[in-house]
């Protein structure tokens, strides 16, 4: 006769089976993260990796993001001796560094699509937009900030963008449907890695957050090419 414990054990173990995480969970749990996104902010550590030199440069800080209508918008703050802010906002992408007092603006215009797939990843994008912008490949589980994770595997879809980023991996919060991690890979084997933590969804953010604390010296510059 088979024992309870043997019984509870093979249950135990039918029941991890089942719940084990596919592409398609993790897919649809981050449509339900997107369906109820309104505001997120997370510090950051930033890892790009130069192959040529084997050399990494690490930068920190905090980022916000809101809906605003239909769009994303977002603002990262980048702390240390040469801060930064990046500001997302009305299909511009403005690069504030207060002490040269300058911005770099550039206008998103006809790439603002392929623009907008990468701004959202793991943060207000669901994952049935996902599939239409990257061929997404499950895989596996893998523990990041003692949160686990599901690990994806994006190739962009848009020849543009897999001309500079031919793969993407994010590591999705199997519980939240947000990203805790994410590796762009660049050409040459050059890569850039974000490891989030703190996250607060929603989080209280103020307005002020997204506008550049410019002054009166400031030069506005649109790099152009």
């Amino acid at each position: 006769m088979i024992s309870i414990h043997l019984l509870f054990l093979a249950l135990s173990l039918l029941l991890q089976q089942q719940q084990a995480p596919t592409l398609d969970s993790v897919l649809r749990t981050m449509d339900k993260a997107a369906a109820n996104f309104q505001t997120a902010q997370a510090d950051f550590v930033f890892k790009q990796y130069q192959k040529v030199v084997d050399e990494f440069d690490t930068q920190k800080g905090t980022v916000y993001y809101r809906r605003a209508g239909q769009q994303i918008e977002m603002m990262a703050d980048f702390k240390g001796p040469d801060p930064k802010f990046v500001l997302y906002k009305d299909g511009k992408l403005q690069v504030y560094q207060p002490k040269i007092e300058q911005v770099l603006e550039y206008a998103v215009g006809a790439s603002h699509q392929e623009f907008d797939s990468l701004l959202v990843l793991g943060f207000g994008g669901s994952g049935q937009d996902l599939k239409k912008s990257f061929d997404v490949t499950y895989q596996g589980e893998e523990t990041i900030e003692n949160v686990r994770t599901g690990q994806l595997l994006l190739i962009p879809k848009s020849e543009k963008v897999r001309s500079n980023l031919p793969q993407i991996i994010l590591w999705i919060d199997l519980d939240r449907g947000i990203s805790m991690q994410q590796k762009l890979v660049q050409t040459q084997g050059d890569y850039r890695l974000a490891t989030y933590s703190a996250i607060k969804v929603p989080a209280k953010i103020n307005n002020d957050v997204f506008r550049l604390k410019t002054t009166g010296k400031t030069k506005f510059v649109s790099p152009r090419g």
